[in-house]
């Protein structure tokens, strides 16, 4: 059978064997005026009054958004934020780019996620984690950091986080509090939510929000400065929007989650030999270091032993920036990679994208289907590939013509699971 999985911007076409089991949310319709449904959710929000009667006309106003990485329509959600404020000047706003330990946007990037009226008309700033001089301390995190958060949010008389809800590998979701940390956050702050014990906890997992150490540390970090209003919205597969969370933060961030919940798990019932999986395409499958979130999903159904098979762009490389690559010359195998990290003097930014990547390479095989050179992919402990459908055909040799095979065409967008 023919599929279409998610890759780069255009997708695409792979053919499968007739008993491969295709997993993906349930497929929700954009809404039907994407603009009115954001607009009514900033007038009518969960747990607080209308986002117009909250601010001032004399507010500064940051309005904190995810990065290049990320699919949120910030093209959409932020002219509608500053339409609605439209009794503050523009020159008041700020928008802070939740780049966490990411590179900086470009003008014509932010052209691309903010539309040219937003770049011309309304200061925008990259977060800088490594630079204390943009960062404020604001105390100390009782998971054992000092808590830097970006200056310009924090010195803001009004704060308005944005982003979408979608699972994720370590938080159990996306959005919500983790706009703010690690979006904005600074470096020493990062590393204690990325550490090889947070990350590395059992709760710490797709879809668990109950005792999860990095949901409960992003929470309490927004906590010492908490967003005043949160933008958070849904998507389906052409990255439309299905649903609007707005409101109160914790509050409307539950139900966003419950929302992504309900329609993202698929439970099977037994794993697989074999698991086909996307990284949901551009721009999350923009490097190596993104396409992780695709590997670590299909960890959750594939057998002790199996393959898992990724379908990553990467357009962006490894990417070049960043510690990702350096690690992985650090050890011969992914257990010592692992060992190396869980070593309590081992600090070094990006682990923990090498720590969550070598935990499925000692379970699974991982080939990579990429635009990447075999070099860079074998580089990364991983198998590089140049046909998805032969590879499919050449592991036969391994687990028998009748080998089980899963395929995830949304990649991270989905949640599977096996009840063991």
């Amino acid at each position: 059978m023919k599929t279409e999985i998610l890759y780069g911007k255009d997708g695409l076409r792979v053919n499968l064997p007739d008993d491969s089991l295709i997993i993906e949310p349930k497929n929700l319709p954009k809404m039907e005026d994407e603009k009115e449904a954001v607009r009514k959710a900033l007038r009518e929000p969960i747990g607080t009054a209308p986002l117009k009667d909250l601010v001032a006309s004399t507010d500064i106003v940051s309005i904190v958004i995810s990065d290049i990485t990320r699919p949120t329509p910030n093209h959409i959600l932020v002219p509608l934020l500053i339409e609605e404020m439209d009794h503050v000047p523009l020159e008041n706003f700020v928008i802070i780019n939740g780049t966490g330990t990411h590179r900086d946007q470009t003008r014509d990037e932010f052209v691309q996620m903010l539309g040219e009226w937003v770049v011309d008309n309304i200061r925008i700033v990259n977060n800088k984690c490594h630079d204390k001089e943009q960062l404020v301390n604001l105390g100390k995190s009782k998971f054992g950091c000092d808590i830097y958060l970006n200056k310009d949010y924090v010195e803001s008389d009004f704060r308005i986080v944005t982003g979408f809800i979608e699972p994720h590998f370590f938080a159990g979701f996306s959005g919500g509090p983790k706009g703010v940390m690690p979006g904005i956050a600074g470096i020493e702050t990062i590393m204690t939510f990325h550490n090889a014990r947070m990350i590395g906890d059992p709760l710490s997992t797709w879809g668990n929000m109950v005792n999860n150490p990095v949901q409960d540390m992003t929470r309490e970090i927004n906590s010492y400065c908490k967003p005043d209003f949160m933008l958070n919205v849904t998507l389906n597969r052409e990255k439309d929007i299905t649903q609007v969370f707005a409101g109160e933060l914790y509050e409307a961030h539950d139900r966003g989650c419950a929302f992504a919940k309900e329609h993202s798990m698929y439970k099977c019932e037994d794993r697989f030999d074999v698991a086909l999986v996307s990284n949901s395409g551009y721009p999350l499958d923009q490097n190596l270091y993104q396409a992780v979130k695709g590997m670590s999903a299909a960890h959750k159904i594939v057998k002790e032993g199996g393959a898992i098979i990724v379908a990553a762009e990467c357009s962006d490389g490894l990417p070049d920036h960043g510690n990702y690559s350096k690690i992985f010359d650090m050890a011969e195998t992914p257990q010592e990679l692992l060992d190396m990290i869980n070593d309590p003097e081992f600090k070094m930014f990006d682990q923990w994208q090498v720590q969550k990547q070598a935990v499925v390479q000692v379970w699974a095989d991982v080939y990579i289907y990429s635009t990447l050179t075999d070099e860079q992919v074998r580089g990364a402990m991983l198998h590089p590939i140049d046909s998805i459908e032969q590879t499919i055909q050449d592991l036969k040799e391994t687990y028998g013509e009748d080998m089980s095979i899963a395929v995830l065409p949304l990649g991270p967008l989905t949640i599977p699971f096996v009840e063991e």
